[in-house]
């Protein structure tokens, strides 16, 4: 077998789509068929426009004491995430895996983690989170599986076995090849095996059609449990064409595009990819149509800290990059940096701007869980399981009853959900006020991004959209600053919505100009009227 051909047996194709009962129950996981069944949409049309929330459900809430976070326990904090004005939630890998942790390396792609609980609790979350007005997305990990996934076992088995083709093999090792400074080929006494990631995750071989079968049925089988949509993991990885062809090549784009037709067959789902080598190509209609912002998504942080350059690539990104995108200034892994508040150093007036930039500009922002109490940092020497620690309920943990899998917060006993409700000033406060913006000002959900202007370190952009305009001004500055706005109507009035304490107002001149002053670090929305 060459590298290059890796069609899947014509007898054997033949074979499982005339016999698919003995197909099923070979490897040891249903790989049956699914026929999706249309349903209507269940919440309101735009409800993908407003903000989601990345949520590691092994570190959000326990509900039974294990230390271990789980659906009920997630279930149980549906009014909390509903108070902060999340319209949806990205749920990181449920599937069982081997890794009894992220969940990326999955040994069964229609079953649910059993620390994490059953399949009736999920439609269960699936079914109250609906009810709150909040989507569920689910991470879906379509590059490689667990070594232990039991399609795995079968295919390293021996080199005649039926399964061998689910995976990418050749029977002397490949020499030539790097990814990530590691050779990706693991020799067995069965052939080598391609690994992109880890030695324990094998890459399926994505052009064997029994493989896209098997992945489009699992989705399938998701949405029938009432999903809205996926994130999908490693979108820049699917297919290879040799040792300097293993990234971003041709076919992953159509191959996504391709997932999304064939799923929205009664109404758009979500799909939102990643690919930090080519976030906006994957945004493409033609391929996912949306992607994680990443390389904006330093920008963000960089301009927190007051970089000048990054904030003129803040004010910028949305002049041409797609408002499709999905935002966020960090997630569960390292390599996409620090949790915010330990990017910013702990500075609180520059979490706020920070942040700020990414719930107001458009695209669909992606909030870390804890990110919006301002939580640090995990108390572990691991560099992501820094970032995946128990969610900061209240000054002791609240996060469980027993002993949780990870130490807490580094700063539990100071930023924390219970204090801060109780705090007009805190960070939740603050997140959850930015959020109100986004979710009753549809110039800002959805509006187009106009007039993007930096003068020193102070960005003003406008949000426009057939009924309503609006103007974002962010001093990322350490003294006052002042915001030099453009193209605005007429002797316009400009209403301060945020902060709200004062009611200010501005006015602009003949020639739709106006000057405004920003204190330091500090955050202004105004609601602009003739």
């Amino acid at each position: 077998m060459t590298f290059l051909s890796r069609a899947l047996p014509a007898t054997f194709a033949l074979a499982c789509s005339i016999l698919l009962g003995a197909c099923a129950s070979g490897p040891g996981v249903d790989v049956s068929a699914v026929r999706q069944v249309p349903q209507a949409a269940p919440l309101p049309q735009g409800w993908e426009h407003g903000a989601f929330m990345e949520v590691f459900v092994r570190g959000y809430q326990d509900s039974d004491g294990d230390g271990v976070g789980d659906l009920r326990g997630l279930a149980r904090r549906l009014d909390y995430l509903q108070a902060l004005g999340i319209k949806g939630l990205w749920l990181m890998p449920v599937n069982p895996s081997s890794d009894h942790d992220h969940g990326y390396a999955v040994t069964d792609y229609r079953a649910i983690e059993p620390a994490y609980g059953t399949l009736a609790d999920f439609d269960d979350l699936v079914r109250q989170a609906h009810a709150h007005g909040i989507g569920i997305v689910i991470d879906y990990v379509i590059n490689h599986s667990s070594g232990k996934n039991p399609l795995f076992v079968q295919s390293a088995s021996s080199r005649t076995n039926p399964w061998r083709d689910w995976y990418v093999w050749e029977d002397a090792k490949p020499a030539g090849w790097s990814i990530f400074g590691r050779d990706p080929w693991v020799m067995t006494p069965n052939g080598a095996y391609f690994s992109q990631f880890d030695d324990a995750m094998a890459d399926f071989n994505l052009r064997n059609p029994a493989v896209v079968a098997y992945h489009l049925d699992s989705l399938r089988f998701w949405l029938n449990h009432g999903v809205d949509g996926f994130r999908v993991d490693a979108v820049g990885h699917l297919f290879e064409n040799g040792p300097q062809g293993w990234s971003l090549q041709p076919e992953n784009y159509a191959f996504m595009g391709r997932l999304r037709r064939e799923l929205d067959i009664d109404h758009p789902h979500v799909m939102v990819c990643e690919s930090p080598g080519d976030p906006i190509g994957f945004a493409a209609p033609g391929a996912c149509g949306s992607s994680f912002a990443f390389g904006h998504s330093d920008a963000l942080v960089k301009a927190g800290l007051g970089d000048e350059k990054a904030i003129h690539d803040v004010a910028d990104y949305f002049t041409t990059a797609p408002d499709t995108m999905a935002t966020m200034v960090s997630n569960h892994d390292h390599f996409a940096g620090k949790r915010l508040w330990d990017a910013m150093g702990g500075d609180a007036a520059r979490v706020r701007v920070a942040a700020a930039a990414y719930l107001l500009q458009p695209g669909t922002p992606y909030v870390y869980y804890g990110e919006e109490l301002g939580m640090s940092a995990a108390a572990t020497n691991d560099a992501d399981g820094k970032l995946r620690g128990p969610m900061s309920w209240s000054a002791s943990g609240g996060f469980s009853t027993g002993t949780p899998y990870r130490p807490a917060s580094t700063n539990v006993a100071t930023h924390n959900a219970a204090d801060e409700r109780a705090d007009p000033d805190s960070m939740l406060a603050f997140y959850t006020a930015m959020l109100r913006l986004r979710n009753t000002h549809p110039s800002i959900a959805r509006g187009r991004y106009v007039a993007p202007r930096v003068d020193g370190k102070t960005m003003s952009f406008q949000r426009v959209d057939a009924a309503e305009h609006t103007v974002v001004v962010i001093n990322y500055g350490d003294s006052a600053g002042t915001a030099n706005l453009a193209g605005l109507p007429a002797n316009a009035r400009l209403q301060r919505l945020y902060p709200p304490d004062s009611g200010a107002t501005a006015t602009a001149n003949a020639d739709g100009a106006s000057a405004l002053t920003a204190a330091p670090l500090s955050v202004q929305v105004f609601l602009v009227s003739r």
